[in-house]
């Protein structure tokens, strides 16, 4: 009885020192959202303040109103079209790839998934100069949204992802879809989507904020100001003008709520993808 009690205590302190570390973790990981939000809403004199102010003593919305002086939402609609279509064609495509991939056996199998894996080892940087000159060059969608979107699409990571999840197929189930007639493209809206939803959400989220926060190919491809994202604009503001914290933070903070709104709208596909990973591991 005594053993029994003691492996109770034990347990009930593990569980007292986890939910303490997580505690400490969330301040820490949501404190620069908040200093970015309460920022916001403080005047120059608050901001620049040596003491720190914890909380806006005279609330002021002029930073936001001086952000909205300039074409903000339509940089923030110009962000939002571009992860957004990134997200879309890169699950469609990942998806489809992946499956192929992962189900189908045919020549040069081995070869290109090689060459995907090498792929996600090359860093943007390297590839972006090329990258740029055919989108200039080749399509002609220099200085567009879409000159942004393309290069995304392709991401090997997305493939990579696709292919661990279809692999997961029981292929009798296919077996038995095409013997009762399912054609490929049948099999894979009905059968394959539904069984690899949960990486589809994970890959929307990653492809979402990796887009978003692909602040060099925006530097690189979007040049006029009409064309700007919201976080190219935010860093051009910076540049310019240093010291305006409170423009800087305001924008920062209209720039978080469609990253929360996303992260939000798949977070149970997100979490199912990282633990059936992890099983599959």
């Amino acid at each position: 009885m005594k053993k029994t009690t003691d492996l109770s205590g034990t347990s009930k302190g593990y569980k007292v020192f986890s939910v303490a570390i997580l505690v400490v973790m969330v301040i820490f990981f949501l404190f620069p959202l908040y200093w970015i939000v309460t920022g916001s809403f403080k005047n120059k004199l608050e901001i620049t303040a040596r003491t720190p102010i914890w909380f806006p003593i005279e609330p002021t919305v002029e930073n936001y109103a001086r952000l909205f002086d300039n074409p903000a939402f339509l940089w923030l609609f110009n962000i939002i079209f571009i992860s957004a279509a990134a997200m879309i064609l890169t699950c469609l495509t990942a998806s489809l790839a992946g499956y192929a991939l992962g189900k189908k056996r045919f020549i040069g199998r081995g070869v290109l998934f090689t060459i995907i894996i090498c792929a996600m080892a090359l860093p943007k940087q390297v590839i972006v100069i090329p990258l740029a000159q055919e989108m200039t060059n080749f399509f002609h969608l220099n200085d567009t949204l879409w000159a942004v979107i393309l290069p995304t699409v392709g991401w090997p990571f997305g493939v990579f992802l696709m292919k661990q999840f279809s692999e997961t197929i029981p292929t009798e189930i296919l077996e038995a879809a095409r013997v009762d007639g399912a054609g490929e493209l049948r099999t894979f809206i009905t059968v394959v989507f539904p069984m690899i939803k949960p990486g589809i959400g994970a890959l929307a989220i990653f492809t979402f904020v990796n887009t978003w926060n692909d602040y060099f190919l925006q530097l690189v491809m979007l040049t006029s100001m009409e064309s700007w994202t919201l976080p190219l604009a935010i860093a051009n503001l910076q540049g310019e003008m240093s010291t305006d914290f409170g423009l800087i933070m305001a924008g920062a903070a209209l720039a978080s709520i469609p990253i929360i709104i996303v992260f939000v709208a798949f977070q149970k596909y997100f979490t199912q993808g990282i633990a059936m990973g992890a099983v599959k591991g």
